[in-house]
């Protein structure tokens, strides 16, 4: 019995040694060791995480409660490690100067640049697209409207301007606009010439009707008939334009004074006065009003006769005539 009883006591020891071993083991392996910010370091087991703190149990079980905010960055990154505890530190865990700006590095890439067009005259890059073709028809379009108005202005044939800067643009508008107005004989030279026309006319209607006293009906009649055709003749057109004479009511009452009664003088019956408008031409056989913008005419059209208001601005052209030219 007694031999049986010392093996077994031998056995209960080694036993209790080895639980002993186990619990020391388990106790030591279950403390940590703390850095905090102040320099100190804490002993303990880690109890419980919250996003506020850290709770520990130290030695004597005595517990507490410690801000992540109190531990230094070694002993942060080292309990970074565990995967339950990481969300809880990475906040408080001081990012390394190299890492942020590897971190906020912007890597620059090379961006495709187009092909630089060869040099070349301004013409030549002009036509090479079509946007320069259609500006370059503008232009020249332009040019063509330039030289109709220069040629109204300057009383130049539109054909001839517009034909000259067809081949020489620009130039062409510019040397006719250098160039002086074409001007039409003045009102007095007009003047001078009507009234010797009249003249001319009065004195051989007055032969031919002292010529008349001796001669047959037949002859006088074919007398009559031939002097119309030299009267006709000898009273000159005359033509005024817009551009060279500016239609106005003191203009029309002092050119155009034979056409404001109802009867006229035998020198000026036979004559008629043609007014080119905007709306068309008309034969105005008597100026029955006239004010400060528009005047009122009696316009003479086939068997009918009808009064119109034409205002000076649509007047283009106005032209005295006998009625047989």
């Amino acid at each position: 019995m007694a031999s049986v009883t010392k093996p077994a006591v031998q056995n209960s020891k080694l036993l209790a040694g080895l639980i002993f071993v186990c619990l020391w083991f388990v106790t030591t392996a279950g403390a940590l060791v703390f850095d905090l910010t102040d320099g100190s370091k804490v002993e303990g087991e880690i109890i419980l995480a919250k996003p506020d703190g850290l709770q520990i149990r130290m030695e004597g079980n005595k517990y507490e409660k410690l801000d992540w905010s109190k531990f230094s960055q070694p002993t942060l990154n080292e309990l970074k490690k565990d995967k339950k505890l990481a969300p809880y530190v990475e906040p408080y865990i001081e990012v390394p100067l190299d890492e942020k700006i590897k971190k906020t590095e912007v890597a620059i890439k090379e961006v495709p640049h187009l092909e630089r067009p060869l040099k070349g005259s301004l013409l030549g890059a002009m036509f090479s697209s079509s946007i320069g073709i259609v500006c370059m028809l503008l232009l020249y379009a332009a040019n063509l409207y330039a030289a109709y108005e220069i040629a109204a202005v300057r009383a130049y044939p539109p054909g001839l301007v517009c034909g000259i800067s067809a081949v020489a643009p620009v130039i062409g508008p510019v040397v006719f606009l250098c160039l002086p107005t074409k001007m039409g004989p003045t009102q007095d030279e007009l003047a001078a010439e009507q009234r010797a026309a009249i003249e001319e006319t009065q004195a051989a209607t007055y032969g031919d009707a002292a010529a008349s006293q001796t001669r047959s009906p037949e002859a006088e009649a074919h007398s009559a008939s031939a002097s119309q055709a030299p009267a006709a003749a000898s009273v000159q057109t005359q033509f005024f334009k817009r551009g060279q004479f500016t239609f106005n009511r003191r203009f029309i009452e002092t050119k155009f004074a034979g056409f404001f009664g109802m009867v006229r003088k035998d020198a000026e019956k036979d004559l008629l006065l043609i007014i080119k408008s905007a709306r068309g031409e008309f034969v105005v056989t008597r100026i029955s009003d006239i004010g400060g913008t528009e005047m009122k005419v009696d316009v003479h059209s086939g068997d009918a006769s009808q009064q119109l208001h034409i205002p000076f601005v649509e007047i283009l052209e106005m032209q005295i005539k006998h009625k047989d030219a």
